[in-house]
């Protein structure tokens, strides 16, 4: 291991960002050095600049991953190697701003009556009922479950931040349902090898495959359940701020989003709804 990159793995601690961060800027660093063939302390602004602009038309990256190449190489330069942040302008590749093919409540509901066994519809209709990432849903433990204050404690969700999210009835029944069949010890959703949690691809597909079997083609893996839970729970008349806390978001301004993508949106005062209680007639 180089100096430069043991310095870098330190400050990265210090300053506490995530493992999940570490390596993905540890990673966009060592592409720079490779791509010159030379330790990125000794290379210039406009060097860099070119290899954003490599990236962008030879390579044909979007943009986000070019700005993540961005963040790392800022971060490198700045935090490790004490440039000014004047030293090193960076242009930043504009985000695109598109609408989600956003679920319906009645999409969300076909997706989860395709599911294969009891294990996988608790694993969608949880991602969905509770608005969770998938990093956060696969990594839920037994104990995170709080029935007697019906409230789901995520650990270490993005920003390495705890919170507790609401469990409406119909979803605590539901897992309490899921326990009884399953026996689950440690990890709620466990792996083949029970000593392991589900993995992160492993929902992706379950997902992916209900999905199809649903015959619902809008673009989007499992994190179209987080939106769906945002957006219905909006149209439900949920206040920003609660959805926010929710959510999880640090900036209010990541979920004023769901707002820009509801034309027709109205405070309604209510706390939210239970999105698993289907309409009569529908339930599953």
């Amino acid at each position: 291991m180089t100096p430069l990159r043991q310095k870098m793995i330190n400050t990265l601690v210090l300053k506490g960002y995530s493992p999940h961060t570490q390596r993905s800027y540890l990673g966009a660093i060592e592409k720079l050095a490779n791509h010159y063939k030379r330790s990125p302390d000794t290379l210039d602004p406009g060097e860099i600049e070119s290899y954003f602009l490599y990236l962008l038309t030879e390579q044909k990256l979007a943009n986000e991953s070019v700005r993540l190449m961005v963040n790392a190489v800022r971060f490198l330069f700045v935090q490790v190697l004490d440039q000014a942040t004047d030293d090193f302008v960076v242009r930043y590749p504009k985000r695109a701003q598109r609408i989600p093919e956003l679920l319906t409540r009645d999409e969300v509901r076909r997706i989860l009556l395709q599911t294969a066994n009891l294990k996988h519809y608790t694993l969608l209709a949880t991602c969905y009922a509770a608005g969770l990432r998938v990093s956060e849903l696969v990594n839920l433990a037994v104990r995170d479950i709080d029935s007697e204050r019906a409230l789901l404690h995520v650990r270490a969700g993005k920003g390495d931040k705890d919170r507790p999210v609401i469990m409406t009835p119909e979803l605590l029944n539901q897992l309490r349902r899921y326990w009884m069949a399953y026996r689950p010890e440690q990890h709620l959703f466990e792996s083949s090898d029970r000593r392991k949690a589900l993995s992160v691809v492993t929902a992706q597909k379950v997902f992916t495959r209900a999905k199809a079997a649903a015959g619902i083609d809008k673009r989007g893996g499992i994190h179209g359940l987080r939106h769906a839970y945002a957006t219905h729970q909006l149209e439900a008349g949920m206040p920003t701020f609660k959805l926010q806390q929710l959510l999880g978001h640090s900036d209010v301004k990541s979920t004023l989003r769901y707002v820009h993508w509801l034309p027709h949106y109205q405070v309604r005062g209510q706390v939210g709804m239970d999105l698993l209680a289907w309409p009569e007639g529908q339930s599953l």
